[in-house]
């Protein structure tokens, strides 16, 4: 089975912005051709979108009339009180209690590193067939460790807005 992970355009958003759960628009001018242009021989496949509107309107660009499964748990990590503010103004202390215990820290009001792989794990497990994953850095860090099988790794860095990774699985 070959798995392609896209991760959305960049938004018109302000560098350095929380934004994980806030559905903003695609960046204006974010061009979506070169990914349609490596994707052209994928072949044959199913579609998935997480349903932020930066996903769909890339996922629908690139599905060439495909019909697409829009799946919560392709979500971001849900940031709760933090979503909307700029990281510098996130307090310091929060940060690092966040990189001492990624899975089992929370930012108030938000979600775990665990639920965010829980959410991935079930997503994961129903995966039969090959398909395109159009999502956030998050959720697609997290589902490229358990195609390859690797143990997940919460603070890795994501794959950079508008690229494209192809995994092959058993």
């Amino acid at each position: 089975m070959r798995v392609a992970l896209v991760r959305h355009l960049p938004t018109d958003l302000p560098r350095g912005l929380c934004y994980g759960r806030l559905d903003v628009p695609p960046g204006r001018g974010a061009d979506p051709a070169p990914l349609r242009a490596a994707l052209a021989g994928f072949g044959p496949a199913r579609w998935f979108s997480s349903p932020a509107r930066r996903c769909r309107a890339l996922a629908a660009a690139l599905a060439g009339g495909a019909a697409i499964v829009e799946d919560t748990r392709l979500l971001e990590l849900d940031f709760g009180a933090w979503e909307g503010l700029a990281w510098d103004d996130v307090p310091r202390a929060a940060l690092d209690e966040w990189v001492a215990d990624p899975w089992g820290f929370a930012p108030p009001g938000g979600e775990s590193g665990a639920a965010l792989v829980a959410r991935l794990r079930g997503f994961h497990a129903g995966l039969r067939q090959d398909c395109v994953v159009v999502a956030h850095g998050g959720p697609l860090k997290v589902l490229a460790d358990l195609l390859a099988g690797r143990p997940v790794d919460l603070l890795a860095p994501a794959q950079p807005m508008g690229s494209l990774r192809i995994l092959e699985t058993g």
